[in-house]
Order: C-alpha cells, then structure tokens, then sequence
C-alpha cells in the first residue's frame, strides 16, 4: 500500500478513518491515564466527605446564637443551685433547715472529704460528698427524701440504709435512715 493509496482510502471513508482515529486515541488515554482512577477516586471520596461536613455544619451553625443563648440561660439556672464545698456551715443549714420542715431528727451529718482518686479541679460541677442519719415515723422521713429529691441542690443518693429504731416511748413506728448522698457543687 502506498501513500497515494493511503490518501485515496481516508478520501473514500472519512468517518470510519475519524471515528478509528478517535478510537485509537481514546484507547491510548485510558490505557495511560488508568494508574491514576484509584487515586482520583480516593480524592473525589475525601473531598466529598468534607463537603458535607462543611453542608452539614452550615446547615446546623442556623440557630447557633439561639442555641448559645439558651445554654447560658440554663447555666444562669444552674448556679444557684450549686454548692460550694468550702461553705461547710452553709451546706449543713441546708440539711438542719429540711430537718425543722419535716419534724425528723438529724443523728449524724458530716461533710466528707473530697476523694482523692478523682482530681476536683477537672470537673467543672464536682460533687460534694455528705453522710447523714436521720430519725423519725416514716412519713416525715419519706417527706425528708422527697424535699431533699426536689429540693434547692442538686442531689444523688448514692447509698440509704432504712431500718427500724430502738422504741421511743412505748412507740414502734420510728425508723432510721442511714443515707450516702452527693450534692452538685461549683469549683
């Protein structure tokens, strides 16, 4: 086949020459540009995994200042409630004041110690630890708990121990109550 040959044939079928010439250089592309897919692909997945990051915290950054001013609300809320571990004599009034409201009497209450195993500057609402037993017939002392439970402080009872106690003139219906309990405290 010679040039003149050549040239005659393109001449007579141009679109087949076209359409196999392109097919060629297709071919060449995919052939050559093949090794760079997987990398392309995992490029194409971290960018699009942050667009929607990005999608999503433009979509919730909507009520941000509604959100923000509601969270300083509820910490406004939440700071009179708070103990401080340092007031001991303020921490007790509380206790003797619920027990002149539910006519129980107060055995034992102490302030316990901070555990040492669990650093207090960390948290930002340490809890302040207190023991206390309580007498009394058994409505005043359920009344006791129930104010305690909905009371000013934030409360956890973390150990109670309900036992008869000894008669009380010739009367069978007092009872004890050993309680281990937690108060949410400010640093």
């Amino acid at each position: 086949m010679t040039g003149a040959d050549l040239t005659a044939f393109v001449k007579k079928h141009p679109v087949s020459v076209g359409c196999g010439a392109l097919a060629l250089v297709f071919g060449l592309t995919v052939y050559f540009r093949a090794d760079g897919v997987p990398e392309a692909q995992g490029l194409l997945e971290e960018r699009s995994g942050e667009a929607d990051r990005l999608s999503a915290n433009i979509k919730h950054a909507a009520q941000l200042n509604e959100q923000l001013a509601a969270l300083a609300a509820a910490g406004r809320a939440i700071e009179p409630r708070l103990i401080r571990s340092s007031e001991l004599a303020t921490n007790l009034q509380y206790f003797y004041k619920l027990e002149a409201d539910t006519g129980t009497k107060l055995v034992e209450l102490r302030q316990n110690p901070p555990p040492a195993t669990r650093p207090a500057s960390k948290a930002l609402f340490p809890p302040v630890s207190f023991s206390l037993t309580i007498e009394g017939d058994y409505p005043a002392v359920l009344d006791f708990l129930r104010r305690l439970e909905a009371g000013t402080h934030f409360c956890r009872v973390q150990s109670a121990v309900l036992r008869s106690a000894a008669p009380v003139a010739g009367r069978n219906d007092t009872v004890r109550l050993a309680l281990g309990l937690e108060l949410l405290g400010s640093s």
